[in-house]
């Protein structure tokens, strides 16, 4: 793995906070030479440091021969990290209301995020049988992956054209005619087209557009939008299951660590007393036990249109 600037910094600069916090504390021990990386004017960055960021970002498995760079590059970052602390408490920002704020906003998160990482740290990791089950339960992913050409045409639910758009879809209307009717009733719309492959298409969604040949299409009906959609294009590129697997392993163990998160924080909302303060108590109910969230509703793919990628929670290939 190379882990290139373009890529690697920002993964790296988003720790840099978190390394200020674990040095806020009282001075460390006087480290021996080989721990020091290198001095900037009175402080030190220690190779514990460069292993921490390693690591969080996943570059410690990079490649023997490019691992002498990379741990150059994060230094080089660290180095630039503590020339801005000293500036920033030379003119005492770390006094200010909104830096001490966001310290504390990410004191909390990591506690938080440890508390999850040593909840699910125990679970046992999805086994090969699993993942080639998964395999062989989603053709649309893996053996019959296709990138898709989708055109999408998003108007207001409350246009009240959804039949309407079914009965142009039906007639095998252009996308062209479609728009040109919508302006011709005054109706607001957004219209747009976008490349993407099976994993990027919600799961609930794929095995609807997954049969269409091209020039089919769907209207999918949202709480705050219609989408009608087209295939204009399909091109196979399947993966195979040795590729597959790992990957899968992987994504198989989020999701069992986040529904194992999820559970912990529904039956610690139980146990806990919560009340609800000024504009956010509840009408006629001074304190209760907080109640469970009910499960999200399914993605409203039309309001995640043009603009913007649809949701990828559940697409294999975003985990890396």
């Amino acid at each position: 793995m190379k882990l290139s600037r373009k890529k690697g910094i920002p993964q790296i600069l988003s720790l840099l906070l978190a390394l200020g916090l674990a040095a806020c504390g009282s001075k460390e021990a006087e480290k021996p030479a080989s721990q020091i990386a290198a001095k900037v004017n009175s402080g030190e960055i220690s190779v514990h440091q460069i292993n921490y960021v390693l690591s969080r970002t996943g570059a410690g498995a990079a490649a023997p021969e490019t691992a002498p760079k990379i741990r150059r590059e994060i230094l080089d970052r660290l180095i630039d990290q503590e020339l801005a602390v000293e500036q920033a408490v030379g003119k005492k920002l770390d006094r200010s209301p909104d830096v001490l704020m966001a310290v504390e906003n990410a004191r909390r998160e990591i506690l938080a995020r440890a508390y999850v990482e040593q909840l699910t740290a125990a679970m046992p990791k999805p086994s090969v049988d699993e993942a080639r089950k998964y395999y062989s339960d989603n053709p649309q992913l893996f053996a019959e992956r296709r990138v898709y050409n989708i055109q999408e045409i998003v108007v207001p639910a409350d246009a009240g054209i959804a039949g309407e758009l079914r009965e142009m879809l039906d007639a095998d209307k252009s996308m062209e005619s479609v728009a040109n009717w919508l302006k011709s009733k005054g109706i607001k719309f957004a219209a747009g087209s976008a490349t993407r492959t099976a994993e990027q298409i919600p799961l609930e969604l794929l095995p609807k557009i997954h049969p269409l040949k091209v020039g089919q299409g769907l209207v999918i009906q949202g709480p705050q939008s219609v989408t009608l959609m087209r295939l204009g294009a399909a091109q196979s590129v399947p993966v195979s299951e040795e590729a597959a697997i790992p990957r899968i392993q992987q994504f198989l163990g989020n999701q069992r660590a986040a529904e194992a998160a999820k559970q912990e924080f529904k039956e610690l909302k139980a146990k806990a007393n919560i009340t609800y303060m000024g504009e956010f108590a509840d009408k006629g109910v001074a304190s209760q036990k907080a109640p469970v969230p009910a499960v999200a509703q399914a993605t409203d793919v039309g309001a995640q249109k043009s603009g913007a990628d649809i949701n990828v929670e559940n697409g294999v290939a975003g985990l890396q």
